[in-house]
C-alpha cells in the first residue's frame, strides 16, 4: 500500500534539532519537511537555505499557514507545553524532545489538550531503542533476575560555563532544568521503564561549580513498589569529558551492569540461567561518540507506525508523564529536605 507521506514541520533549531533532521532523511519515503520554525533569525535563514523550505519566526503563523500533520518541538523545555496546546488547537500531532515540560501540570495540560483535540502526544524516549537497553529490557521483561534488590544509575558528564551561557535559557529553572532534568533526562526514564513504579524518593542537589540557577550535581535515593531500593548519582562537573552513564542491577538470580559513556557498553552479564542472545552481549555493545546514541531514527520509525494506524505509541504523552513525575518528586525532595511519596496528585 503507497501512503502519503507525512507533512512535518520543526520548531527551535539548536544543536537536538540535527538528530531529528537527521531522522526525517533516513525515513525521506514516509516524512516531508516542509517548514521551520526559530526566533534566532540568523540560526533561521541558515536552515532554510540549507534544508530548502519555508521559515517562520512565529509558530502561530506557521501552523495557521500550513497544513502540517506532525509539528517536532526542539525548543527549550519551559516551551514545550505551550507550543503542544496551540498545535492541538490547529489539529496537528505533536512530538516533543525530553523533557516534555518543566512542570508537572504543563506535562498533563499538554496530556489533556491532545486528548480532547483528538491528536497524538509523542515524547522522545529514544535511548530506549539503544541495543544494549533492548536486550536488558529483553531479561527483565523474562524476569531472569529473579526478585530485583539494588539498583544503581550514574551520569557523571561534563558541561563547561560556556555551554551554559550559550544560550539564555540555559541552566534556568523556567526553561530548562538543572542536571537531573536536563543532561539525565533519559536515564531518569529507565527507573520507571525498566524497574517498576516508584514508591518513594529521597534527594539533594546542589550548584557546586557552574552560574546557573539548577542544579549542576544531584544524588538520589530510589524506593519502587516491588520492593527494590536505589540510588542515582548526577554530575555535570566531570574531569575533562564526559565519563560515563550506566546503570547496574543486582537480582537474586543476576547482576548486571551497562556502561560506558552512555550505556553502549555491557560490562558484566551473570544470570542463573542460560539464554540463546546471552552469546550476543558482546555485539550488543558499540562505540559511540555522542551522548545522544543511534535511537532518534528507531524512533521515528515507531511514530510512522502509529501515524499510519499500524502501531501503538512506545512512549506517548502518559508514558511521558511518568518520568516527568520522578523528576518532579525529586526537585520536591531536595528543596524540602523531606521523602516524596508517588504517585503526585492528579
Amino acid at each position: 500500500m503507497k501512503y502519503k507521506k507525512i507533512q512535518v514541520a520543526l520548531v527551535g533549531c539548536g544543536r537536538i534539532s540535527e538528530k531529528h533532521f537527521d531522522s526525517i532523511r533516513t525515513h525521506n519515503d514516509s516524512l516531508e519537511l516542509i517548514a521551520i520554525c526559530d526566533n534566532n533569525l540568523a540560526v533561521l535563514e541558515n536552515h532554510k537555505s540549507k534544508l530548502n523550505v519555508d521559515g517562520y519566526d512565529s509558530l502561530d503563523e506557521m501552523l495557521s499557514l500550513n497544513k502540517i500533520d506532525l509539528l517536532i518541538l526542539c525548543t527549550p523545555s519551559g516551551l514545550h507545553s505551550d507550543q503542544t496546546v496551540l498545535a492541538a488547537k490547529y489539529g496537528v500531532n505533536v512530538i516533543t524532545e525530553k523533557p516534555m515540560a518543566t512542570r508537572w501540570q504543563d506535562g498533563l495540560r499538554m496530556v489533556r489538550a491532545c486528548d480532547e483535540a483528538g491528536v497524538r502526544l509523542f515524547v522522545v524516549k529514544q535511548n530506549r531503542r539503544n541495543t544494549t537497553l533492548q536486550i536488558l529490557k529483553k531479561a527483565i521483561d523474562q524476569k531472569r533476575f529473579g526478585r530485583i534488590h539494588l539498583v544503581h544509575i550514574n551520569v557523571f558528564w561534563t558541561r563547561p560555563q560556556e555551554y551554559y551561557d550559550s544560550a539564555k535559557w540555559r541552566g534556568t529553572w523556567e526553561l530548562d532544568g538543572g542536571a537531573f532534568m536536563n543532561q539525565a533526562s533519559h536515564y531518569i526514564d529507565l527507573i520507571d521503564w525498566l524497574i517498576g513504579s516508584v514508591d518513594s524518593i529521597q534527594a539533594m542537589t546542589a550548584t557546586q561549580a557552574r552560574d546557573i540557577e539548577v542544579e549542576d550535581t544531584g544524588v538520589m535515593n530510589i524506593r519502587w513498589r516491588s520492593g527494590a531500593l536505589g540510588s542515582m548519582s548526577v554530575t555535570m562537573l566531570t574531569y575533562p569529558k564526559n565519563y560515563e552513564g550506566s546503570i547496574t542491577i543486582i537480582g537474586e538470580k543476576g547482576t548486571v551492569r551497562i556502561g560506558g559513556v552512555a550505556v553502549n557498553e555491557i560490562e558484566k552479564w551473570e544470570f542463573e540461567d542460560k539464554m540463546d542472545y546471552d552469546d550476543q552481549i558482546h555485539e550488543a555493545s558499540y562505540e559511540t561518540t555522542s551522548v545522544y546514541g543511534f535511537g532518534h531514527p528507531l524512533y521515528y520509525k515507531n511514530v510512522i507506525d502509529v501515524m499510519r494506524g499500524k502501531s501503538e505509541p512506545e512512549t506517548d504523552g502518559r508514558e511521558g508523564l511518568k518520568s516527568l513525575e520522578v523528576l518532579i518528586a525529586t526537585y520536591l525532595s531536595a528543596r524540602d529536605g523531606k521523602t516524596i511519596s508517588l504517585p503526585l496528585e492528579y
